[in-house]
């Protein structure tokens, strides 16, 4: 790497870091103004929050990366033309190319960061994110209580929960619906149970057991006149569902990981359901980190041609942008969700349309 390189890099790297650090900071303190009262309210003492916030920093640095990126590619092609820098780089026979190439191998490495922290760290950040907000600030429902479950069970089991408590880990109003394996249209056999409990074969495994159906009937439509058949206690059986992975399917998107969402989508599009807004979440994972690429392309030849952008008309233009970006890819979500676009389609046109426009102001611009 030449000097030069070694040069834009260590500037482009400390700006971006100092405009990151500072985009947190504000964001930090503006939302604690919203929510500190509620806390209060709540009488969630210093290390809550203190918790709440560093689970909230994950999702804080996915949402600030591209605009501390075109921060720092403003400031620092603003100060190198500023002090005449970029006129005698120009002068040597750099072209406006060749300068562009150390951004965009910060930019490549900072996207690449961005990808595995919005596909691991920040879902797990957001789960305990959610139970403080759950717990305290009762958004989202009961942290403890989760209503209306229903999964598909294999091919041939249904199972419908009225609500689950995750304390006790018992589900009540339970039916579980088997169909013929030959015929996944027929009806063969149908529980329904006041309550479904989680029975724990060794407590220090508990995830490794068995439900118990509590107090319920056993309909088989297969045999003749179509038996009902009473039960106080009567092991499910061949039911592979575990609490966790009950708790796992209440999650939201931004709960998880690649893996799991597509394990939700594949879940979903077995039980028929349409996966259209979850399609577009899971590429929006790997599309939303590219939008630090775009804002170099973006923002180093629009720098260069303005000698005087300082680092206040910088953070101007930089959050204009990049909020100017979150619109176009939250607009264009809505016909994604709806099913109107292709879900890979709707979670990249936003970086499409602004790579399209970066790349004309670059050729715009005098290299």
């Amino acid at each position: 790497m030449r000097i030069l390189d070694r040069y834009i890099v260590r500037q482009f790297v400390v700006s971006f870091v100092f405009g990151l650090v500072a985009f947190l900071l504000i964001f930090v303190v503006i939302d604690m103004m919203e929510k500190l009262d509620d806390f209060i309210d709540a009488n969630a003492d210093t290390r809550v929050i203190v918790e709440y916030y560093l689970a909230f920093l994950p999702e804080i640095i996915k949402l600030m990366t591209p605009v501390a990126v075109l921060l720092a590619a403003l400031f620092v092609v603003g100060r190198l033309s500023g002090q005449n820098e970029l006129a005698a780089m120009k002068s040597s026979g750099i072209s406006l190319y060749r300068l562009l190439a150390p951004f965009i191998i910060v930019a490549t490495l900072v996207c690449g960061i961005s990808i595995y922290l919005n596909g691991w760290i920040v879902p797990y950040a957001n789960q305990k994110k959610f139970y403080i907000e759950r717990t305290y600030l009762h958004r989202g429902g009961d942290v403890t209580v989760r209503y209306n479950i229903v999964f598909l069970e294999g091919r041939t089991r249904i199972v419908s929960v009225n609500y689950y408590d995750t304390q006790s880990r018992t589900a009540t109003r339970v039916s579980i619906q088997e169909f013929d394996s030959t015929d996944v249209t027929r009806l063969v056999r149908r529980y329904d149970a006041g309550q479904m409990r989680w029975i724990a074969a060794d407590p220090s495994h508990p995830d490794r057991g068995n439900w118990v159906l509590l107090g319920g009937t056993v309909r088989d439509f297969a045999a003749a006149g179509q038996a009902l058949t009473p039960f106080d206690r009567l092991p499910v059986g061949t039911l592979t569902l575990t609490p966790a992975d009950i708790e796992k399917k209440q999650r939201t998107p931004d709960e998880m990981d690649y893996a799991d969402l597509r394990e939700f989508i594949q879940n979903q599009e077995r039980a028929g359901q349409d996966v259209s807004r979850w399609l577009v979440e899971y590429h929006a994972k790997v599309a939303f980190p590219f939008a630090s690429v775009i804002m170099v392309l973006f923002g180093v030849p629009f720098a260069s041609s303005r000698p005087r952008t300082g680092a206040a008309l910088g953070f101007g233009i930089s959050v204009a942008i990049t909020f100017t970006y979150l619109i176009f890819m939250k607009a264009s979500q809505v016909f994604g969700y709806n099913g109107d676009l292709n879900p890979l389609l709707t979670a990249w046109l936003a970086n499409l349309i602004f790579l399209g426009a970066g790349i004309v102001n670059l050729f715009r611009v005098q290299k």
